[in-house]
């Protein structure tokens, strides 16, 4: 079957129009306050802050369970090192 030329490119020229619109420019960000910029930022520090002494605390509950089911008596201090 015998297609014409015409349909041929029309494919092509759709996969360039395609590309073309992937690659387009996009207009730039509107202009930071930087006031508001440094309480973002420090809320963010906080969230994250907050967020790392929560994991803490779940994770000493999980050991701690885990050593009550396992019984596993826990050591109360390391041992002292040698002295020569």
């Amino acid at each position: 079957m015998k297609a014409p030329k015409f349909w041929m490119v029309v494919p092509a020229l759709l996969v360039a129009g395609a590309v073309g619109l992937a690659y387009a420019k996009l207009p730039a960000p509107p202009p930071v306050d930087p006031a508001k910029a440094a309480e973002a930022k420090a809320k963010a520090a906080e969230a994250a802050k907050k967020e790392t002494e929560q994991l803490a605390k779940s994770q000493d509950r999980v050991v701690e369970r885990y050593k009550k089911e396992k019984g596993i008596k826990a050591a109360s201090a390391a041992p002292a090192a040698k002295k020569k």
